[in-house]
């Protein structure tokens, strides 16, 4: 199926659509769903650290008593120092983010490989399905805390 198409812009830290010709561009509805998935901010939970002192939590409203919440807590690593640890964390929040995808029938398989360079991760998700597996890439370019 289409979906509008959805970028990630690793030097911003955000997604945007795709303008082709004055128009919105058609793109994978896999894709758009995996770019939702990883990069809205679901709410952190009651023993996660938070990057700052305001104690803001973030998450989405309508996520308020349902089972499974949208987006992920890749957020909570924004401030942290990149390090194989940190990108640890990151493949653990990608998998929970993207979870959804296999209880819904959607993926029979979900793989995040992460690789750090200087001060940019990159995660490689890896979708399988019944036919066939579609691969995706998306960096962060890292502000790093000293």
């Amino acid at each position: 199926m289409t979906d509008i198409a959805t970028v990630w812009i690793a030097t911003d830290g955000q997604g945007d659509w795709v303008i082709s010709n004055g128009a919105l561009a058609s793109g994978s509805d896999l894709a758009s769903a995996v770019l939702i998935s990883l990069f809205t901010d679901r709410q952190a939970t009651a023993d996660d650290d938070l990057p700052d002192t305001t104690g803001d939590r973030r998450g989405w409203w309508a996520d308020v008593g349902q089972a499974v919440a949208i987006g992920s807590r890749l957020w909570l690593l924004n401030r942290e120092k990149l390090t194989d640890d940190v990108a640890k964390k990151a493949v653990i929040y990608a998998k929970e983010a993207l979870a959804w995808m296999i209880d819904d029938g959607i993926a029979t398989a979900i793989d995040v490989a992460p690789t750090v360079e200087r001060s940019r991760l990159d995660l490689v998700v890896t979708i399988t399905r019944a036919g066939g597996a579609e691969s995706f890439r998306y960096a962060w370019a890292w502000s790093q805390v000293q």
